[in-house]
């Protein structure tokens, strides 16, 4: 997943940012409500973690305003302010998760995949399409019931195919689902390599190119 953290607190920033590329994400992170808004703009987010407590506007004013703007992406707030009342506020918001600090890297992350998993219709926590099994939260793979030993950006690969199965994806949305703004510009022929991967471990026809479009998932093999 491509995630987006706003959390002004520059060591849980770097901490939650740390946990969550550990878990196979690519991550941004921000420290007030404008420098992600301006990232929102440009990026396409499976998921947002926000603060409440931001300077120069409080992280409800942002979901309230994303919200407006209709912007779908799904929204976990994760901040100290623990009362009843804030936490319906946050909800009735537009969040579609609410957690109260201190948290663990597991459970937040395990969270994150059940709120991308309701937004995105699905219902089981495996991922399947024909012979190919995908867990989100083991981070694995499975071709015809055999476990396949990928990298982390081919994981991240197959998982933005597998989240839109009947659509082709370009090199760009593919690319922006692969890597954050934080280390060097992949190589110009990285995301044809990691294609040429996957079919090498997995199936030949798991990736089909669609000329002058970019790649999809391939046909459904039982």
């Amino acid at each position: 997943m491509r995630l987006l953290i706003v959390e002004d607190d520059l060591p849980l920033q770097d901490a939650l940012a740390a946990g969550l590329r550990q878990q196979g994400h690519a991550v941004d992170a921000f420290g007030c409500g404008t420098d992600a808004d301006a990232a929102l703009a440009g990026a396409p987010y499976d998921a947002v973690v926000l603060d409440l407590g931001l300077p120069g506007g409080d992280g409800l004013h942002w979901l309230r305003r994303w919200r407006a703007a209709d912007r779908t992406v799904p929204v976990l707030i994760l901040t100290a302010r623990d009362a009843v009342e804030q936490r319906i506020a946050g909800l009735d918001g537009g969040a579609d998760d609410y957690l109260v600090k201190p948290i663990t890297i597991d459970e937040l992350g395990a969270r994150l995949r059940a709120m991308t998993r309701r937004a995105g219709g699905r219902v089981h926590g495996v991922w399947r399409h024909g012979a190919l099994e995908y867990d989100p939260a083991a981070r694995v793979a499975r071709w015809k019931g055999r476990a396949v030993d990928l990298t982390a950006r081919e994981l991240a690969l197959l998982e933005a195919l597998m989240s839109h199965p009947q659509r082709v994806l370009s090199k760009a949305q593919l690319l922006e689902k692969l890597y954050d703004w934080s280390g060097a510009e992949p190589e110009s022929n990285a995301l044809e390599v990691h294609v040429h991967h996957l079919r090498r471990k997995v199936d030949p026809g798991i990736v089909r190119t669609v000329r002058g479009l970019g790649y999809a998932l391939g046909a459904s093999v039982e």
